[in-house]
This record gives structure tokens, sequence and C-alpha cells, in this order.
């Protein structure tokens, strides 16, 4: 039987819209109507708040102490997504960062077997490294950062034959014909942990690169003779930038230059989460080494960034509560723009007919009451 939801305030993913319902078939939106208008399905009375589309997270390392890193299975998979769900995150992209080859590689396996085991709100893989630039390695391990060879393209284009794939990788070190090969087998290309200049940011990116990761974090600054990989990511409107809205990845002041700079439909609200969110312990290991929570900031000892403890809600209030952000554009950026993003804002992204019913309540403070995946 069908399902409406009423009560609450709608946000399309374009519109707010009062007095209407959502009616729910199986794991999809079957229609939005007036209240007075939703026939036969079961009613259910919301009682406020804000109903949305729920959110997108292309770059999760872990949550609910859980690293994917650590122990990549299934398992560790379905923690991570049931941990971020609590906090309205309906799709994510696992992340598995730079490690040793075969690591990797049962990252992909677990996570394209989760897929299809139907773990709730797991969409693809984000492999950040190994192909990166030492120079800007952040908390990624030295020792396992490595140049990409052709076999590494083949064997990445590979991956991307058993689900979708983002990876990250330092545009000064690796070739844009090897960028564009990779893009052409559908692998979503994202640049970061790099050291490029300008030009050779921009040449990845005419090779087919989709977007930047964690922008500002781990690359090139901008300044006035050299823009570096941040200038080319804020200068191009048609790529995407991931950014973290924590209050400690980003100062403020440079967030609202990235909003302001690039257009609002490529921005991307990400939490590069770490074990300790969404529930997760203040002290957990990284491939040997200690992070440790901080005044709500993970380091690892000598003070370098490790991730976050990130949820995406939390990141929303940030930029609506802090930086004064309209609701509608920063939902957008955590919803409608990964979404399309990862092309597949034909089915998420979206509160209207046709799309799957992943969803988020939030209530007036922004806190999440309820999520829903496919319906459910």
């Amino acid at each position: 039987m069908a399902l409406a939801l009423t009560g609450a305030r709608i946000f399309t993913g374009e519109t707010f819209l009062d007095g209407q319902a959502v009616v729910i078939e199986g794991p999809r939106i079957a229609r939005v109507v007036p209240a007075a208008e939703i026939g036969a399905a079961e009613r259910r009375d919301l009682g406020g708040g804000l109903l949305a589309p729920g959110f997108i997270d292309v770059q999760v390392n872990g949550g609910g102490g859980a690293l994917l890193n650590d122990n990549p299975s299934v398992e560790t998979v379905q923690t991570i997504a049931t941990s971020h769900r609590r906090f309205g995150t309906v799709g994510m992209l696992p992340t598995v960062i730079t490690d040793a080859p075969q690591v990797i590689a049962k990252a992909v396996v677990s996570v394209a077997r989760a897929i299809a085991e139907g773990v709730p709100g797991v969409l693809g893989i984000h492999i950040e490294g190994p192909f990166l630039d030492v120079a800007r390695k952040g908390a990624h391990a030295a020792r396992f950062i490595r140049e990409m060879e052709e076999a590494d393209a083949d064997t990445i284009a590979g991956f991307a034959m058993y689900c979708p794939v983002m990876l990250t990788l330092a545009p000064n070190r690796v070739k844009p014909e090897l960028i564009q090969r990779l893009t052409q087998a559908g692998v979503l290309v994202s640049l970061g942990h790099s050291d490029a200049s300008y030009a050779e940011a921009r040449a990845a990116l005419d090779a087919g690169a989709r977007s930047v990761t964690h922008l500002y974090n781990a690359m090139s600054q901008m300044t006035g003779r050299e823009p570096g990989l941040v200038g080319a990511a804020l200068t191009d409107a048609e790529s995407y930038a991931g950014i973290i809205a924590d209050g400690h990845h980003v100062h403020d002041a440079a967030l609202k230059l990235a909003f302001a700079a690039k257009p609002s439909s490529r921005m991307m609200l990400i939490t590069d989460a770490m074990p300790a969110a969404a529930g997760g312990p203040d002290l957990f290991e990284l491939q040997g080494r200690t992070v440790r929570r901080e005044n709500g900031r993970l380091s690892l000892a000598d003070g370098t960034l490790a991730g976050s403890g990130l949820t995406m809600d939390a990141a929303v209030r940030h930029c609506v509560e802090g930086l004064g952000m309209e609701l509608g554009a920063v939902l957008r950026m955590a919803s409608l723009n990964p979404a399309s993003f990862l092309r597949c804002e034909h089915e998420l992204g979206r509160i209207a007919p046709g799309h799957l019913a992943s969803l988020v309540l939030l209530d007036d403070k922004l806190h999440v009451t309820q999520t829903w995946i496919k319906g459910q």
C-alpha cells in the first residue's frame, strides 16, 4: 500500500512547499500532492519539520568506530553506512585512502558486494590515492604513495566495471593521457593531494577530471602569479568541488569565497569522516599512527589533520547558521549537487515523481529526526 508523508514542510531540491504530501509506492516517490488529495494511501503525519532529499557524501573513510582501510569488508561498509544514516546520509561513497594494492582491491570488492547485497545507502567507492604528491600527502602514508603506471590505469578502469569509482589523484604526478583513459572508462577522476601548478591542474581538467577533493586542503594554494590547484578549481565552471565545512579544515572566510566564486551547482559538502564520526571514539589508529580528537579536530601526533569527525547534518548547520547561507542552496550542496556529480540525479537529490524515496526529516534546528532509503 502507498504511504503518504504529511505534516512537514517539503524541500523538493528546487523549491519549498507547504501543505503538500509525499506519496511513496515501494522504493520510489509516486507523487507530490496537496495533503487533502492523497487518496487511499496510508497517512503518516510527521508532526512538523522539513522533509528534504537525503544527504549524499562522496568521501566517507569511516564512522561509528569503523575504518574502511583497517578492515575492508562488507561488514565495515555496512557499519559506516548505518552510522552516518542517523545523521541524514542516505547515499555515500565509502572511501579507502592510500594503502597497499591488495587493501585497495579488497575494499573495491567489498563495496561492490555491499551494493549487490543491498546494503542501504552505498553508491560506489572513492579511492583516494595512492597516486598522489608526497609534498601534499597530508595524513596519507608516504610509503604507499607511488606513480601511476599504465597497468594501474587498466586496473582502476577494471574496478569501474564492478561498481561506480571515484579516484583522487595528483594532476602533477599522473599524465593527462592516463586521466583521459580513466574518464573514458567511467571513472570519476578528482584532483587532490597535489602541489600542481595551475597549468598542470588545467590540463587534468581538460583531460576529463570531474572534481577537486576537499578544496583548499592538501593542495597548491592560489597566489597572484600562480593560481595553483585552488585557483584552477575556483575558476572552472564545469568541475565540482568537495569541501569540508567543519570550522577546522577551512576558514569561514575561505568557505564564503569558494561559495561566491564557483557556481553553486558545482559545490558539494563532504565530511571526509573518520571512525570518530557518527558516534565513534575520540582515539583510533590510522595505519599504525594514533589519531586523536581534541576540540572537534582530528589530528596525528604532529598536528596534521587526519580527516574529520563531521556528519553531513553538522556541515549543513555550519553553512546555514555559521555562514548565513540560504537553506535551499546548502541543501542542494548536500544532496542534488553530489547526485549530479555521480550522474544519478535522475534518481536522487530531488523529491519528485519517479525519484527514489531517499529522504531526510530535519527539525527546526536542522537536526535529523528520521531518514528513509528507498522508501524504508
